[in-house]
């Protein structure tokens, strides 16, 4: 497995909480966070717009890294019934942590509230992993590229991953999944020629809503617990990445918008245009 913890800094994390917030969300209002990995930032991908900064374990493994009874201990001292709805994500991709199964049905059961699981989409081939998701209210997938060469310089997989595996498991999703179905574009410089392409994939897959964001973030340079929410500032060095601007979503949210006919939002705050 590539980039294995730091023994030291796995200890140092058991002691941060792995419910956060809530945060504010442009797309779901005041969102708690569920964190299943943070032991240390794990992902499939290593996107160079990464909230979390570098991913330290770059994996496609599945395994149990925080056990559900420390999620439902974490739950009951957090400020829950604050929220609008609890929100699966954390410190990399929910879907590797094998128990995102039970934590959904305990924290449901125990909140009340509506959960959406936010993923790259990567591990939706795998059956188990759909399977292991039903109960979510709504799942937000990530599609980042219309083709393998910008797949691997924006989200930089593991190998095995590619555009075709990821649509084609999200197709899957949509044909089993009865709850609402996203997709998550963040969109760089490198997209402005390739409109077509996304919405021949969007075509293809016919999601109840396409959202539109910019990395607008600060990327830090060492992953920190404090990168899970939606911070200006980290107590470790950051950078900004560069983004399009205003005019150049708006166009590119109207060709999709004319290419597709589906309902298209944007992370423009206060100027969430839809359809």
């Amino acid at each position: 497995m590539v980039g294995e913890p730091n023994p030291g800094q796995e200890l140092e994390m058991n002691s941060v909480s792995t419910v956060y917030g809530p945060v504010k969300s442009w797309r779901l209002g005041r969102s708690l966070g569920v964190d299943l990995l943070c032991v240390n930032s794990i992902c499939s991908f290593r996107c160079n717009y990464c909230q979390l900064g570098r991913i330290n374990v770059h994996t496609a493994e599945r395994r149990i890294y925080v056990p559900t009874e420390r999620v439902m201990a974490d739950l009951k001292a957090s400020r829950w019934w604050d929220a609008d709805v609890v929100t699966f994500s954390g410190s990399g991709e929910p879907t590797l942590a094998a128990n995102i199964r039970d934590a959904i049905h305990f924290v449901k059961a125990f909140t009340s509230k509506p959960i959406v699981v936010l993923t790259n989409a990567a591990s939706l081939n795998d059956a188990k992993v759909r399977c292991d998701l039903d109960e979510a209210d709504k799942i937000f997938c990530k599609l980042d590229a219309a083709d393998d060469r910008t797949l691997r310089m924006i989200n930089r997989p593991v190998e095995g991953v590619s555009i075709r595996s990821i649509v084609d498991g999200i197709k899957a999703l949509r044909e089993e999944y009865s709850g609402y179905l996203a997709l998550q574009i963040m969109l760089q410089r490198l997209h402005r020629k390739n409109i077509e392409g996304f919405a021949q994939l969007l075509n293809e897959i016919r999601p109840d809503e396409v959202q539109l964001n910019l990395p607008s973030r600060p990327i830090p340079l060492a992953w920190c617990a404090e990168a899970r929410g939606n911070n200006d500032s980290y107590p470790v060095p950051a950078i900004n990445a560069k983004t399009l601007g205003r005019d150049e979503m708006a166009r590119i949210e109207s060709e999709l918008r004319q290419l597709t006919g589906l309902r298209i939002v944007h992370s423009y705050a206060g100027d969430c245009e839809v359809n």
